[in-house]
């Protein structure tokens, strides 16, 4: 005579006595995956619950559909109207990049006014931030950092902002 009473090792040990509907419950809440490991008296040892016969069918009900891959037709000759219509440059970009809100000559009078700030407004948080943070713990002596980052961002020399975008004049 088999048990009705399992055991499954979760995150806080060894869990249990349960009934079979509260595994099923686990189960479909995500608790109990296929590799969790599970027992009940007539078992040898603990078993991934993949591996489980009376088990298998309540993971059968989860089953999620490998990802969708439409299949290569064959060209054929005939002239059918293209649903969707080929992508567009933006308008002011020189290669099909986006152009970026940002200003590049705001960016570097504010870099050169208050250290990192320019950065911070590019979207160069980290920069920014180790900038304004190295002017305040060396009392201004490392402001110079900053000055010739400003100096780099008027220049040219910074040609996209933080988020990959094209800077314009």
């Amino acid at each position: 005579m088999e048990s009705n009473e399992w055991y499954y090792v979760g995150q806080l040990g060894q869990l249990g006595p349960l009934t079979t509907e509260q595994i099923r419950e686990l189960i479909d809440g995500g608790v109990i995956t296929p590799e969790t490991y599970v027992w009940r008296a007539g078992m040898s040892d603990w078993t991934e619950a993949g591996y489980v016969p009376e088990l298998q069918a309540f993971f059968r009900l989860h089953a999620t559909p490998p990802p969708f891959q439409p299949k290569q037709k064959a060209r054929t000759r005939s002239r059918r109207p293209v649903p969707f219509a080929e992508p567009q440059p933006l308008l002011g970009s020189a290669h099909g990049e986006i152009p970026s809100p940002r200003s590049r000559p705001l960016a570097g009078i504010l870099q050169l006014l208050l250290p990192g700030v320019g950065r911070l407004y590019l979207g160069y948080l980290a920069i920014g931030v180790l900038q304004i943070l190295t002017t305040i713990c060396t009392c201004g002596v490392l402001w110079i950092w900053s000055f010739i980052d400003g100096l780099l961002i008027l220049l040219g020399h910074v040609q996209y902002d933080g988020y990959g975008r094209v800077l314009t004049d």
